[in-house]
Order: structure tokens, then sequence, then C-alpha cells
């Protein structure tokens, strides 16, 4: 692929406020109209349009970033949106209108292909920070509570093979700095500064540009998996199981012994399914940050003297609710 699509003209290390044009689409988090609010825009195709701090894709940046040095990827690709629009319609709702009451992200993330569908037909690089879409849950635990008569088949949330109907919903970090400050009690200025320094100086903006409130950290995010009816989860008059859960892909994925936390997600699953097939909803909260946001590297290093004297214990029994334990996450609950 020809990289005719890369810019030529000199780096710019970083801006300044009032150095160059205001920026075109101002943010004003906290704003119950996202017309009024303005779109998260942190792409790159359009540097004049970008009014965040960071790019979209977390991470991920840097797998694109590889995919266009080595001219497998145009610089310049834009997703396409069409029929990408959210499986289940969610909001808006007045929280999403209070400022500071959501400062880690963009709770209008599904619906900007329509709120802001002029401006993308116009050029601008508006892209989602959350996806929702439905699936089926094949979890080899929960088809043995179906034969232990712990789970019934109705053939909506639990289905005759077995498996379990969900709607997931992907959600990016989308951090608002000055919310994000004032939710740990520390200055914008310091928490700037300690996110310039912590980051090796990734992200000049940081301490350049005041001005742009709106940061695209390079972190995970959150998978959200809701079972039952989704209006369930705001009616007051519903219950609600929720289980909020740190990615551990040791136990989660490969059933390591080293950790027992997938039991404790399976039991919260199982929860979940019994909450919603009594007519509320159950919602898992899976956390991209292995380790309570440690990594495997420094949580393989914590495990590695531990695993030399660990005695032969088996994992927690799925059928009964699990005690909290420090390798694990907390049960689920009910509200």
């Amino acid at each position: 692929m020809s990289d005719s699509g890369n810019r030529t003209s000199h780096i710019r290390l970083t801006s300044h406020p009032g150095t160059g044009a205001p920026v075109r689409f101002p943010v004003t988090w906290g704003k119950a109209d996202p017309r009024e609010r303005g779109p998260v825009i942190g792409s790159v195709t359009r540097p004049g349009d970008r009014n965040t701090i960071g790019s979209h894709g977390g991470s991920y940046s840097l797998y694109r970033a590889l995919a266009v040095s080595s001219g497998a990827l145009n610089p310049m690709q834009r997703p396409d949106l069409t029929n990408t629009s959210p499986v289940v319609q969610f909001g808006p709702y007045p929280q999403w209108g209070e400022p500071g009451k959501i400062v880690s992200l963009d709770p209008f993330g599904h619906m900007v292909a329509e709120v802001y569908r002029d401006l993308i037909a116009e050029g601008v690089d508006i892209r989602p920070t959350i996806a929702i879409t439905k699936a089926r849950l094949t979890v080899v635990e929960l088809q043995q509570a179906i034969r232990d008569k712990r789970l019934k088949v109705d053939g909506d949330i639990v289905r005759e093979q077995g498996d379990i109907s969900v709607i997931k919903a992907a959600v990016d970090p989308v951090w608002h700095l000055p919310g994000i400050a004032a939710r740990f009690d520390v200055s914008e200025d310091k928490l700037r500064r300690t996110l310039f320094e912590q980051t090796g100086g990734m992200y000049p903006e940081l301490v350049t540009r005041p001005d742009l409130e709106v940061f695209l950290p390079p972190i995970g995010g959150q998978t959200l998996y809701i079972f039952g009816d989704p209006a369930a989860i705001t009616d007051p008059k519903r219950r609600l199981t929720c289980r909020v859960h740190d990615e551990c892909n040791g136990s989660d994925v490969f059933g390591s012994d080293i950790c027992t936390c997938r039991p404790y997600l399976v039991h919260g699953i199982e929860e979940c399914v019994k909450e919603a097939q009594a007519g509320g909803a159950g919602l898992i909260v899976y956390n991209r940050k292995e380790g309570r946001a440690l990594g495997e590297v420094t949580k393989f290093l914590v495990y590695t003297p531990a695993s030399g004297r660990r005695a032969a214990t088996p994992p927690p029994n799925t059928s009964s609710a699990p005690n909290a334990s420090p390798a694990c996450r907390m049960p689920a609950s009910s509200s």
C-alpha cells in the first residue's frame, strides 16, 4: 500500500492555547444535550478538528501506528459506521447532564453516528467510544448448573442448548480531567503534571493545553454484560444483581490454579441469570485492568514466591455463594 496519505510537514511536538486557530468543536462537559456538549474527537485524520489529548483506541492506537508505518494501513482510513447503531438504546438519563457525575467515560459515546451524522458526512472524523451488541455465552459451569437444576431453561435468557443470551457493551475510557481531579480531591494542575511525568512525557498537552479538558488514556476499558431486560437496571422497583470484576486472564480464560477468580466470576453470572429470570436484571462489569491495574508481570512476580509453598487447595464451589478472598474479587451483590 502506498503511504502517500502520510503528512510530510514538520512535526509539532506540542501546542499552546492561542498559538493557532481556536478549537473548532469545544467540549462543555456536563451538558445534557450532546450537540451542546460537543463531540469527542481524538482521531488524527484531521488534526484541526481534534479537541482531546490522546487518540481513540487507547493502547490499540499503537498497533494502528505499526500498521501505518509498515504500509499495511492508510493513515487516512476512517471507519464505516453503517449499520453499527446499538442493538438496544440506552438513555439519555438525567445523570448525563449533571456536571461531575460522570467523569471517566462519554455517556453519549454510543450515539455519535446518529447525533453527529451531519458532521460525519461533512468529513469530521468522530468515532464511537461505546458499542452495544447482542451475544450468547457458552460457559461449561453454567451448563452444569442447568443439569444440576440451579438454573432453569426458559427459552429466552437460558436457551435449550444451554447458552445464555446477553447484551454486551464495550466502553472506552474518556476522562474529563477536571472531574477526575475533583473525584480524587487533587488539583487539576497536579493531576495533569503527574500524568505527564508518570507516562514519560508521552502527552505534553497535559501540561501545555489546559484548554483541552478531555483525555483519551492508553488503558483498557470495560465490557458490560447485561442479563434480562436492560430497562430493569434503571427501574428502582426492580432488583439488580451486579458483579464488578477485574480482568484475570490466567483464571478467567485458562483456569490457572494460581488464582481463583473464574469461579467467582461464574458464580456472579449465575446469580445475574437468576435475577433476570425473576424479573430483575443482572449486570457484569468486566474491567480490562489485569490484577487491579498491576498488570500480569507484577502479578506473576507476586505469585512466584508463594507458588512454591502454596497448599494444593481446591477452588471455591460455584454452587454456593463464595466468600471474598485476597486472590479474588468481591462476590456478586443485589440491590
